[in-house]
């Protein structure tokens, strides 16, 4: 796993927790600062890196990209992709 991977596994893990804790955030809070910067981070994946990842996190599909970085066979779903 690269460090970019590491840490996209690392804020997409963040973001799992969050949404679990989401009825009792604070009034106001955002996931969206989360949001960007996993897509900064996906944006810094080289060119020859996984494809199904790419793919996932392009489609904003997070629980198949963690799953894909944990390395199990991310459920599969009817995206037309």
């Amino acid at each position: 796993m690269t460090a970019i991977e590491s840490k996209l596994l690392d804020a997409l893990n963040e973001l799992e927790a969050a949404a679990r804790q989401g009825q009792r955030a604070p009034a106001g809070a955002s996931l969206q600062p989360l949001f960007n910067r996993i897509d900064h981070l996906a944006s810094q994946l080289p060119p020859g890196s996984d494809p199904e990842l790419r793919h996932f996190l392009a489609r904003k599909s997070y629980v198949k990209a963690r799953e894909r970085l944990e390395g199990r066979a991310p459920t599969r779903g009817n995206c037309g992709g």
